[in-house]
């Protein structure tokens, strides 16, 4: 479910009274021949949400069929680009349950800071070229992925299980091993003429698959150049980048037969309430119960688009340098994130309003292990989501008369205040007092129109390139995928697989703001062309 959904679904709930399913429509067609499908250019209007049940015996679960198109439909794929124009035929589709689990089915309660997150989905994707001296037969790719995934799924068994709604109409996790939907590929293009300057056209719904059923799904596709490309989908209400990075960490271990270094940690508990709860009076201006809170959807006339860049570490050096002082250094993520906020307000008047917000997403993880030493390790293992998202204000005036490690002291302003574990206690504190509505990051939502563009950043540097040798070597290429359709921009900042501090980096923005860093910073933002990193 792309954001866009989950907003006009939202003001649905709130002016019928309604709970949110967490169950994706599923359409089949008679005339399409199993194995071979595609996504609909648009897909299909889900059902009206089921009124809520009043217990666990009555609980909503996610539909599935063997047969069933769901965001895939028709017999092939385009991958429109102005490169290629190519085919993607699904040659297998099945469900691959962990090898090993608990023989009772049970219940997981979702944190509170879990349910800051809608139903949305974010992806990620490896890319691996035809190596000669390591088989890489489609059959052993495909076999070792199964085999592998079924093995690391009874370590991280609630992947395996499926998203609930109890008696409040909160999301659960009900860990049953219903399995993780697996789709084998095959797309006729080579890796080289892949365009990911343009990833709306080549890889959602076609490299990178959308969950049908559970918390996650895999596919693996054969490209004709003999390269292989492997990809997950998470349903990111349960998994943040972190959780991710732990488990395909995992995965490829087991896949080469080596002990698991970490085991991930299912106890929400360590993230519970303090009694009584209590919070700062700011964690209102960031997060905002949905129900009664929420402006109307009318500020979607500027739809979004995504492209990558390339970014080379002697411009993020730069960066970093005139974003420092002689007394303070600046990260070099800090640094970029005053860089992205001060260029956009330079653009001029034909970016938006007079007002601009920059938010940043935080992990909370290392904040809560400081203080409390002996859940440490809990913490950095916990399986879940620890983030929040603070964000700026300023007007763009003023940003364009600041020097650039002013920005970037602004911006280090509104991110200290988060940076401690009085602000994650706080916020889960602030959650339960507002429960059962479910609440979520102001920002997220964006603002009305007539007040100012909003622009979120998140870091993806735990994207473990390196790590994802599954026995035929480490990635070509690597990069999170996460469909976004919320008026607020969005960009994932990641290294690249080329090991030498270079980014790469997905941003979800409007044409006029594209237009203003590829006619302001040509330099600094190279268009990603995938022949020019393997």
């Amino acid at each position: 479910m792309n954001m866009r959904r989950y907003y006009q679904l939202l003001n649905l709930r709130r002016s019928k009274g309604l709970y949110m399913s967490h169950r994706r429509c599923v359409h089949q067609t008679s005339s399409v021949e199993p194995h071979h499908i595609c996504r609909h250019p648009q897909p299909p209007t889900p059902p009206q949400p089921r009124s809520i049940f009043s217990s666990y015996g009555h609980i909503s679960r996610n539909t599935y069929s063997r047969n069933a198109i769901g965001s895939y439909s028709l017999l092939q794929s385009t991958l429109n680009s102005k490169h290629y124009s190519s085919q993607v035929t699904v040659k297998g589709r099945e469900v691959i349950s962990a090898a090993a689990t608990a023989a009772y089915e049970h219940w997981l309660t979702m944190s509170n800071l879990d349910l800051l997150l809608p139903p949305i989905e974010a992806g990620v994707f490896f890319c691996y070229k035809k190596k000669k001296n390591a088989n890489m037969s489609p059959e052993t790719v495909v076999d070792t992925i199964k085999k592998s995934l079924a093995g690391v799924l009874s370590t991280y068994y609630p992947l395996a299980g499926e998203i609930v709604q109890n008696s409040q109409g909160e999301p659960e996790v009900v860990c049953n091993n219903s399995g993780v939907e697996f789709v084998h590929a095959h797309a006729d293009v080579e890796l080289k003429d892949l365009d990911f300057y343009h990833p709306d056209h080549s890889v959602s719904g076609k490299l990178v698959p959308q969950i049908n059923r559970g918390l996650l799904s895999v596919q693996v596709t054969e490209l004709k150049c003999g390269s292989m490309i492997i990809s997950c989908a998470f349903n990111h209400q349960l998994s943040d980048a972190y959780s991710m990075s732990m488990f395909l960490v995992a995965w490829a271990k087991h896949a080469r037969l080596e002990k698991m270094s970490n085991l991930p940690s299912f106890r929400p508990s360590i993230l519970n309430p303090r009694h009584p709860p209590h919070y700062e009076t700011s964690l209102d201006n960031l997060y905002v119960p949905m129900i009664t809170s929420l402006p109307p959807p009318s500020s979607f006339e500027e739809p979004l688009g995504s492209r990558m860049y390339h970014i080379r570490a002697e411009s993020i050096e730069r960066i970093q340098s005139e974003a420092s002082t002689k007394e303070t250094k600046r990260s070099k993520f800090l640094s970029f994130t005053a860089y992205v906020w001060k260029l956009l307000a330079d653009g001029g008047n034909d970016v938006g309003s007079s007002i601009s917000r920059m938010g940043i997403v935080v992990n909370g993880r290392r904040f809560l292990t400081e203080v409390n030493e002996k859940s440490s390790s809990s913490f950095e293992n916990h399986y879940g989501n620890v983030l929040s998202v603070p964000y700026g204000v300023a007007a763009n005036s003023d940003l364009k008369a600041m020097a650039l490690h002013e920005v970037a002291n602004r911006v280090h302003g509104f991110v200290s205040e988060t940076t401690n574990e009085e602000h994650f206690r706080g916020l889960i504190d602030w959650i339960e007092l507002h429960r059962p509505a479910q609440a979520v990051p102001r920002i997220y939502f964006g603002h009305e129109k007539s007040e100012g563009r909003d622009v979120v950043i998140t870091s993806g540097s735990s994207l473990p390139i390196n790590d994802m040798d599954f026995g035929w070597g480490k990635p070509e290429f690597g990069s999170y995928h996460v469909p976004w359709s919320s008026r607020t921009g969005y960009i994932i900042t990641m290294p690249s697989a080329t090991g030498n501090e270079d980014w790469v980096v997905c941003m979800h923005l409007n044409d006029k703001e594209f237009d203003v860093i590829e006619r302001m910073a040509p330099n600094v933002f190279i268009p990603l062309s995938i022949s020019s990193l393997v």
